[in-house]
């Protein structure tokens, strides 16, 4: 008798938030905003009502993973090779690359499997565990996209650009977490670095990484007293909230936005400003 009292106290207040019928999605926020400010709802329950909103709004290329900071597994690479990244990086699934072609995905899963039956000799006997590459559009919506790896069972999928090239890689993990936060798991701590390191001498640095911490691990002197992370020191030189793709040069190294929102950067890639200079001056040395 209680609960159904309690639920119809609770529904007569939620309607009364609603009175007038929300006409935009603006209007709809607005109400959900009173009915936590008035106790009907929690801020957790708001939050995820926004992150729903958010995901049919947004697109895929504002969640991926760019490029630059996908674990590619080259199929000319050695069985040992392999083996060894799949271990170092603790990944689930990993694209295939030949040349400049995705040519499947392996789940470590199966390759585990495979070694633990003794079925792999060599990295030829890799293919037949290949999985089909699912490609998506940048421009595809978040909602479609969750529907579709729902519908297909598929958890990832390779983001490709108007010219078919890969751009990045998102997973059914990216999209919920759009809507209920950050989803820690076992390797999260690992994982929560703020400075990893990539292919050669690439980087990939938390925007949330502090000067110093910065300073010291590239052997720097930016000055801490202009902001206490890299992102806000970033942001300071840009003038802006730094766009995804933007670089900054500064005493000998390149520093590039791979992920952001509006409201401000995630991600740097760091890479030596030499590598680029080396890689126009051979481009000059072939031309001519």
């Amino acid at each position: 008798m209680s609960d159904s009292s309690s639920g119809s106290s609770w529904l007569g207040r939620l309607s009364k938030v609603f009175s007038d019928e929300p006409e935009s999605r603006e209007d709809l926020v607005e109400g959900m905003r009173d009915a936590h400010h008035q106790g009907i709802i929690d801020g957790d329950a708001l939050a995820m009502i926004q992150g729903v909103l958010e995901v049919s709004e947004s697109r895929v290329r504002d969640i991926m993973i760019p490029r630059p900071q996908i674990e590619l597994i080259d199929a000319e690479e050695t069985l040992e090779e392999i083996l060894d990244k799949m271990l170092e990086s603790s990944h689930s699934r990993y694209p295939v690359i030949l040349d400049t072609k995705i040519v499947g995905i392996l789940l470590a899963k199966d390759v585990f499997r495979a070694v633990v039956k003794g079925e792999l000799a060599s990295k030829d006997d890799l293919k037949s565990i290949y999985r089909e590459p699912n490609f998506v559009p940048e421009s595809k919506r978040l909602n479609v996209l969750l529907r579709d790896f729902k519908e297909s069972r598929n958890h990832m999928a390779l983001v490709v650009d108007e010219y078919g090239e890969l751009a990045g890689l998102v997973t059914i993990e990216d999209v919920i977490e759009q809507i209920v936060g950050e989803i820690e798991d076992e390797h999260d701590e690992e994982e929560s670095a703020n400075i990893q390191k990539r292919a050669g001498e690439i980087y990939s640095v938390s925007a949330l990484t502090t000067l110093e911490e910065f300073n010291k691990f590239f052997q720097l002197d930016l000055d801490e007293e202009l902001s206490e992370t890299i992102g806000g020191f970033l942001a300071i030189q840009f003038g802006h909230v730094p766009m995804v793709d933007e670089e900054f040069a500064v005493n000998g190294i390149v520093i590039r936005v791979t992920k952001a929102s509006e409201r401000r950067v995630e991600m740097f890639e760091v890479r030596p400003a030499k590598a680029e200079q080396e890689s126009e001056d051979d481009i000059v040395q072939q031309a001519v």
